[in-house]
């Protein structure tokens, strides 16, 4: 079953920790990147997005970029602005935000346990997107970003975590966004092997977030097989930095659409469109977000309507019974003319940790018409990825997001 090893992390030296945790590479442009890191040399971002370090006459892709990643990364490690672990030890990182809480297991997962699907996916990848990541882990010789795994709730796991966070905590601070974010260490043998044997024995893992960087690292983990052909399985390279999650912690936020105009139809026309799919009802001005399954707020010409799906347009199909599936498959398509969502630049997706006043916003400005969906549940992102089948592009949206640069696995 799974593998999830203990390793030894490089990681901040103490007091330096909120210095150095950044957001994910891929939550900023470079031009918001060049401004988050200004006057901030410890972050991590300065090494997962090092095209900051250039004037734009170097491309984001230039091989100077990645040279920079490594050079960058390993001064700080030269310098002991980074520490290694002494042994491999698993850590427990929690993030708070808002007043709840999440606690996940820092570890290593196994890139023939992704192979093999014991580790599931739900999204497919963009080869242009893996290959930047791919270049930053075999350039840097190390995986700085941690993939978003969950697995579903187990009880010797739920001790451990509970009795370790009891202690006293090696990291504790609090970012700009106001989250926090505290790590503990768990070296206690017996802890270790309960934890690894505990895995061994669950069946399924799932990756809730960053297909982009798991695809990238089992990729490199790969190549480094075929260069290294007598390898054992045992090396760093067969296996991927990661933080596992159990799924009664997770929160899944809505992934919210607008649409830029209504495909040269009259207000009428669309509204006979949407009640063909959709019971409607009319809510005025203020906004409410929807309650259940089944149900999207609509903001159309200044006015919020709340729709339920009609029976005839649900199904019990993994994919298919999705509300973003359904929005898209019966609304998006035919109605609105966005047959492929990831390209079409009419319609733009909004994470719901901007609210719905932005969904407000858009339409008022730029957007003819914004949909509210409700969040999809981590039971619908299970069943999906145990189906074996994917996902409709942005239907899920994870926060807190985890921090780079708390935790470099070295391979």
């Amino acid at each position: 079953m799974a593998t999830i090893k203990p390793f030894r992390a490089y990681r901040p030296k103490k007091g330096l920790e909120a210095q150095i945790a950044a957001l994910p590479y891929d939550v900023y442009n470079r031009e918001e990147a060049c401004t988050v890191v200004k006057g901030k040399p410890l972050s991590f971002l300065n090494i997962d997005r090092a095209e900051t370090q250039f004037d734009a006459s170097v491309g984001t892709y230039d091989d100077v970029v990645y040279q920079k990643a490594h050079d960058l990364l390993w001064e700080m490690i030269g310098r002991g602005d980074f520490v290694q672990e002494e042994k491999p030890v698993y850590y427990l990182y929690e993030l708070t935000m808002n007043g709840r809480v999440q606690t996940g297991i820092v570890a290593c997962a196994s890139v023939e346990d992704y192979q093999n699907q014991i580790i599931k996916k739900h999204e497919n990848t963009r080869a242009d997107k893996e290959l930047d990541r791919i270049r930053h882990v075999e350039t840097c010789k190390a995986q700085t970003g941690p993939i978003f795994l969950a697995y579903r709730a187990n009880n010797i796991l739920r001790e451990i975590i509970l009795r370790t966070k009891n202690g006293e905590a090696l990291y504790d601070f609090t970012t700009e966004d106001g989250i926090r974010h505290c790590v503990w260490v768990i070296d206690n043998d017996s802890d270790i092997a309960a934890i690894q044997n505990t895995f061994a024995q669950i069946g399924q893992i799932y990756i809730a977030d960053g297909h982009h960087r798991c695809a990238s690292a089992v990729k490199v983990g790969l190549r480094r097989r075929e260069q290294n052909p007598a390898y054992t399985g045992a090396e760093e390279f067969n296996y991927f930095l990661s933080v596992l999650f159990a799924d009664e912690e997770l929160m899944i936020m809505d992934y919210n659409r607008v649409v830029k105009d209504l495909n040269n139809l009259s207000k009428a026309a669309f509204l006979e469109g949407i009640e063909k799919v959709f019971d409607i009802v009319e809510k005025g001005e203020k906004c409410r977000k929807p309650a259940k399954k089944g149900q999207v707020a609509m903001f159309f010409d200044s006015i919020w309507y709340l729709l339920d799906v009609k029976e005839a347009y649900q199904s019990d199909d993994p994919v298919e019974g999705l509300d973003v599936a359904v929005l898209q498959k019966y609304i998006l398509s035919p109605l609105l003319g966005i047959e492929d969502p990831k390209t079409d630049k009419r319609i733009d997706f909004v994470g719901g940790i901007r609210g719905m006043e932005e969904l407000e916003r858009r339409v008022n400005t730029d957007a003819k018409v914004a949909f509210a969906m409700h969040p999809t549940s981590i039971d619908e992102l299970f069943h999906v990825a145990d189906a074996n089948m994917l996902m409709p592009p942005k239907s899920t949206w994870f926060e807190p997001k985890l921090r780079s640069g708390l935790f470099i696995h070295s391979i």
